[in-house]
């Protein structure tokens, strides 16, 4: 059994049952990634319920006044995240006519959109196979493959990623970038 049939196992399993894995809505999938940046899925849960709610379409969100999407976000902090959040969603209705790039490298162009949300979009929403990096990612790999590289060196990232892709086996990317980051957050954890 390769790593990819055992975490994609284990996480067919074990996996929470959070809403952004239950579509495949670009727009659903880039609010979770978002707001759960340097935030915990408990913290950010009923965030991204309320946004839905709220703003149940990137057109909704786009048309809302920044104090109403500035008084949901209250209490997650970092409010760059919303005031970015809400320019990119009336950039995609404005110049994408609310249809959201749908590869990696497009979606990079959008404000606040980096490489791992970038990837996130493309591979749970597109099946664009691209590997989604985090520290979650990092630590299972380094523990699994019993690599030392600092994960903070200039060379690290590109290197846990071709290890990633390695073990995807370019298989469904969408299935082992959740099964991978699942497992890093709930077993494979910083202590």
């Amino acid at each position: 059994m390769t790593f990819y049939d055992r975490i994609t196992h284990w996480y067919l399993i074990n996996k929470r049952d959070l809403p952004w894995r239950k579509t495949s809505d670009p727009y659903a999938i880039w609010l979770s990634e978002i707001m759960l940046q340097q935030t915990r899925v408990a913290q950010g849960l009923p965030y991204f319920e309320r946004f839905i709610s709220t703003f149940p379409t990137v057109f909704d969100l786009a048309k809302a006044d920044e104090e109403q999407v500035l008084k949901l976000w209250q209490g997650l902090g970092y409010y760059s995240r919303a005031r970015n959040m809400h320019k990119t969603a009336q950039i995609v209705v404005i110049e994408f006519e609310g249809v959201f790039p749908s590869t990696y490298k497009e979606l990079l162009l959008l404000k606040g959109v980096g490489e791992y949300t970038a990837a996130a979009i493309a591979s749970f929403s597109f099946n664009e196979k691209v590997n989604v990096v985090d520290g979650n990612v990092f630590r299972v790999i380094a523990r699994y493959l019993n690599i030392t590289t600092d994960i903070s060196s200039a060379t690290a990232k590109k290197e846990f990623a071709a290890l990633a892709n390695e073990l995807m086996e370019n298989r469904d990317s969408a299935l082992f970038n959740q099964a991978i980051m699942e497992f890093g957050a709930l077993q494979c954890v910083p202590k």
